[in-house]
């Protein structure tokens, strides 16, 4: 029981500004008025966003060791949530209220929505960036909410 809590990471420092960030855009993803998704389209993105944000995590986290969460050497739950919640909550958001009109509107207000995320995480002392700087997500997070987002969304409602 003593090795479930210790790799539970719950000690670690700042670990509850990303627990408290998941559930504020959990609570919103579920009671948000329903734009443009619905429950089936929900669901799907934050399977798809969820098991890409692991990715990206093997990949730069632990092969690149450019971030570090909590304790470097064990996934805690902190790092299970911020991964598994944070992104995918703000992809279903941000697609939700998309529309071409407003289109550079969104991608820069959560641009800089994941930016702040991603800044406060660090300022509390849970996330460590190792080689690391904010200013390398910012090509990632427009690849993402301009090019992939608009690409996922179209290939999840389209019907048979």
């Amino acid at each position: 029981m003593g090795d479930i809590i210790k790799n539970m990471d719950i000690g670690a420092k700042g670990m509850w500004l990303p627990i408290g960030i998941a559930c504020i855009l959990l609570v919103y993803t579920v009671f948000m008025p329903k734009k443009a998704m619905g429950w089936r389209e929900i669901y799907i993105t934050i399977g798809v966003i969820g098991l890409l944000t692991w990715i990206a995590n093997n990949i730069f986290a632990v092969f690149l060791n450019l971030v570090d969460f909590g304790n470097k050497n064990i996934s805690g739950l902190g790092e299970l949530i911020t991964y598994s919640f944070i992104p995918s909550s703000l992809a279903v958001i941000y697609l939700n209220y998309l529309t071409s009109m407003k289109k550079w509107k969104l991608v820069l207000l959560f641009v800089l929505l994941s930016l702040m995320v991603e800044g406060t995480v660090t300022a509390v002392g849970y996330m460590k960036q190792n080689h690391w700087n904010i200013l390398f997500s910012i090509p990632i997070y427009l690849v993402v909410y301009y090019m992939y987002l608009p690409l996922h969304y179209k290939w999840i409602t389209v019907k048979e």
